[in-house]
C-alpha cells in the first residue's frame, strides 16, 4: 500500500515513547486502536511492504483502509494499556476485538464510614462516599498485593458488612491472626480504623519503607542461597511496584482529537456550499428522541472548528408537548435554548452597562443543523422568528437521501458522498442522534430501576420519593448502610433491613 504524504510526515515525527495510536479511514472514522511501548517502531510496522506477506486478510484490509492516524504519548506501558481500553470502549472501532465487552479495569474500594471498613475489588466507581484506588492494569498484581496488605496491616478479608460473634467462629483470618478481630471487640473501632488508614497511605504511594524491607529480605535469602524464597520475594516486590505505580488521569480524548482528515477544509467547503457570509466555526445540531411519545427528550451538540466541543452539549426533557409530536418537540427545544441565551445576553448587558453591550458571538452559533426535513426545519424557523433570531443560518439534514433543506428554498441540496461539507454535517447529525438516544436510554433504565421499589411491600409513593430524594438512585440505595436508610423519614431499622435484603436479591 503506498504511503501518503500525511502519514509519511507523521511517521517521521513519532517518538520512541509508550503511547496509544488511533488508525482512521478516509472518512476520519477511527477503525483501530492499539498501544505501543515505542510508538515510532510499532506504528511504522504497519507501513513496511516487506511485512505484508505475513499478514492475514483481516490485517491487510485494515492497513488498506488507513488514511491517517493520531497518537497520544503516555508515561508508561500500564498507562498505555489503561488508555487503550478507555478509548476502545468510547470509539468501538470495527477492527478491535479486545475490550469490546463491558469489562473494566479493577479498582480497590474502601468505605471508612462502614461499621468495620474492608477493602474490596470492584470494576465500577460510584458516588457513594467511598475511597477508590486504581484502575490497575494488572489484576493479578493488585490481588496478590492486597493479600500482602491484609497480612501487613492485620485487616479483615471476610465478606459480611458488619460481622459479629457468629462470623468469627468460622473466620480463618482471625484464627490465623491475620486480622485483629474488631468483630468481637478484640480492638476498638478507632484502633482498627487507624490500621485501615495506614493501609490507605500505603496504597497512595507511601510504600518505600516496605519495598526496602522486601528488597533487603530478598538479598539476604539470595546470600543464603535460598533461591526459592528470594524468587518469591522478587515476585512480591514486582507486584507491589506495579500495584502502587502512579498512572495518569486521561481526559476524554475522543472529543479533542481530530476526527476528520482536514476539519478546517470541511468547514471552508461548507461555507461555500451554503453561501454563508462567514465561516461556520460554531455549529449546533439538534435531534429528538422518544418511544411512542414517552421519555421525550432532545439533544444539542456543538462542533467548534469542525470538531466536537463536548463541554457545550446540552440535553432537554420536554415539558409542554403531549403525545408523539416531533415538530412540537423541536419547537420547544429551540424556544428554550435561544430564549435562555437571549436572557443571558440581556443580563450581561445590564451588568456591564448600557454603553457596553454583551457580545453575542460567543453564545450564538454560526449555523444551526436540524436532524430532519422540512417539517422539523419549519418548526425551528418559526421559533427563531418569534425570538427575532432569523438572521442565524439554519438548515435541515434528511436521512433518506442526505438532502440539505434550507428555509427559503423548495428544492433541497444534494452533495456528493465524497464531499467534506456533507461529511461534516453527517458527523454533527450522527453525534446529536447518539447523544439524544443515550439520554433517552438513561431515563428508561432509571425508570425501570426505580420501579423495583414498587414491588417492595408497603412502599408507597411518599416513601419512594423520600428514598430517591435522599440517595438519588436505586444503585446508590443498594450500597447505602442500614443506618443511612433508617435515617430517611418513614423508615426504621427493621424496615431498612428488609429493604436491604429485598434489593440484594434483585
Amino acid at each position: 500500500m503506498p504511503v501518503n504524504d500525511l502519514i509519511r510526515r507523521k511517521l517521521s515525527q513519532l517518538p520512541h515513547k509508550p503511547g496509544v495510536y488511533l488508525m482512521k479511514d478516509r472518512f476520519g472514522t477511527v477503525i483501530y486502536i492499539g498501544k505501543a511501548t515505542s510508538l515510532r517502531k510499532r506504528v511504522s510496522q504497519y507501513f513496511h511492504p516487506s511485512r505484508r506477506q505475513r499478514w492475514d486478510m483481516k490485517f491487510n484490509a485494515l492497513v488498506d483502509a488507513i488514511e491517517d492516524f493520531d497518537v497520544h504519548q503516555v508515561r508508561s506501558e500500564p498507562d498505555a494499556l489503561l488508555l487503550e481500553g478507555k478509548l476502545i470502549k468510547e470509539f468501538k472501532p470495527r477492527y478491535n476485538i479486545s475490550f469490546k465487552d463491558d469489562k473494566r479495569f479493577l479498582l480497590l474500594k474502601v468505605n471508612l464510614k462502614d461499621p468495620i471498613p474492608r477493602f474490596t475489588l470492584t470494576r465500577l466507581r460510584q458516588d457513594d462516599g467511598a475511597l477508590y484506588y486504581g484502575p490497575f492494569a494488572s489484576s493479578g498484581a493488585i490481588r496478590r498485593t492486597m493479600t500482602m496488605v491484609r497480612q501487613k496491616f492485620s485487616l479483615r478479608g471476610c465478606r459480611p458488612l458488619n460481622p459479629g460473634q457468629a462470623d468469627y467462629k468460622h473466620c480463618l483470618y482471625g484464627h490465623l491472626k491475620h486480622c485483629t478481630a474488631p468483630c468481637i471487640e478484640n480492638v476498638t473501632r478507632e484502633a482498627y480504623l487507624q490500621q485501615v488508614q495506614a493501609a490507605c497511605e500505603f496504597l497512595e504511594g507511601q510504600s518505600e519503607e516496605i519495598q526496602q524491607d522486601i528488597r533487603s529480605m530478598m538479598e539476604e535469602a539470595a546470600a543464603r542461597e535460598d533461591f526459592e524464597k528470594a524468587a518469591a520475594l522478587r515476585d512480591t516486590l514486582k507486584d507491589l511496584e506495579r500495584a502502587t505505580q502512579k498512572t495518569g488521569k486521561f481526559q476524554r480524548l475522543p472529543y479533542t482529537l481530530p476526527i476528520a482528515i482536514d476539519p478546517d477544509k470541511d468547514v471552508a467547503e461548507l461555507q461555500k456550499v451554503l453561501h454563508l457570509s462567514k465561516l461556520p466555526r460554531r455549529i449546533e445540531g439538534y435531534d429528538i428522541s422518544n418511544i411512542s411519545g414517552t421519555f421525550k427528550v432532545a439533544s444539542m451538540v456543538c462542533f467548534t472548528e469542525g470538531r466536537p466541543d463536548r463541554q457545550q452539549y446540552r440535553r432537554f426533557r420536554m415539558k409542554t408537548v403531549k403525545g408523539q409530536d416531533d415538530f412540537a418537540c423541536m419547537a420547544e427545544t429551540i424556544r428554550r435554548r435561544y430564549s435562555r441565551l437571549l436572557k443571558e445576553v440581556r443580563q450581561k448587558t445590564s451588568v456591564q452597562g448600557e454603553g457596553r453591550a454583551a457580545d453575542p458571538k460567543k453564545n450564538f452559533p454560526d449555523l444551526i443543523l436540524i436532524d430532519g426535513g422540512k417539517g422539523q426545519l419549519s418548526a425551528a424557523c418559526r421559533e427563531l422568528a418569534v425570538l427575532k433570531l432569523s438572521h442565524i443560518p439554519i438548515i435541515g439534514l434528511a436521512k433518506e437521501f442526505e438532502e440539505i433543506h434550507l428555509p427559503d428554498q423548495d428544492n433541497p441540496i444534494r452533495l456528493g458522498t465524497r464531499s467534506g461539507a456533507l461529511k461534516l454535517l453527517q458527523r454533527v447529525r450522527d453525534e446529536s442522534h447518539r447523544f439524544a438516544n443515550t439520554f433517552n436510554a438513561q431515563l428508561r433504565l432509571k425508570k425501570i430501576s426505580e420501579s423495583l421499589l414498587d414491588e417492595f411491600p408497603g412502599m408507597g409513593s411518599v416513601r419512594k420519593a423520600a428514598l430517591l430524594k435522599h440517595f438519588g438512585s436505586v444503585q446508590r440505595l443498594k450500597v447505602a448502610s442500614l443506618e443511612a436508610i433508617a435515617s430517611v423519614p418513614g423508615f426504621g431499622l427493621k424496615t431498612a433491613e428488609k429493604l436491604k435484603v429485598f434489593l440484594a436479591a434483585r
